[in-house]
């Protein structure tokens, strides 16, 4: 089972303002960055069900010349509210690391 740590040797989340919580996936060469991105699994749908955005508000950017991919998306609470449990969306990255990091399949829609 592949997990982002074969292909990333930097997996981050943190505040991109007080309203967005942004990712970013630092590959470890060209060669994985290739494959990850052709994975397909960073995707829209993903962080759509894990965070509760909609996937309209999901900004997903593939950077290849920096073997980067960097997703933002809204806050699930602004930042500093009482709800709030990450102040600054340190530890937003954790439910990513264990997920195994297969192809999209056939028909499956992201």
């Amino acid at each position: 089972m592949a997990t982002l740590l074969d292909f990333c040797s930097l997996v981050r989340s943190k505040n991109a303002g007080p309203f967005t919580l942004t990712f970013d996936f630092m590959c470890h060469d060209q060669a994985a960055y290739d494959a990850l991105v052709a994975t397909g699994f960073l995707n829209k749908g993903l962080f759509a069900r894990l965070y509760g955005a909609d996937p309209e508000d999901i900004l997903l950017v593939n950077h290849p010349r920096a073997l980067a991919v960097k997703v933002s998306l809204p806050r699930p609470e602004v930042q500093g509210d009482p709800h709030d449990s990450d102040c600054y969306a340190g530890q937003q990255y954790a439910p990513l690391m264990d997920l195994c990091v297969e192809p999209l399949t056939e028909g499956h829609t992201a």
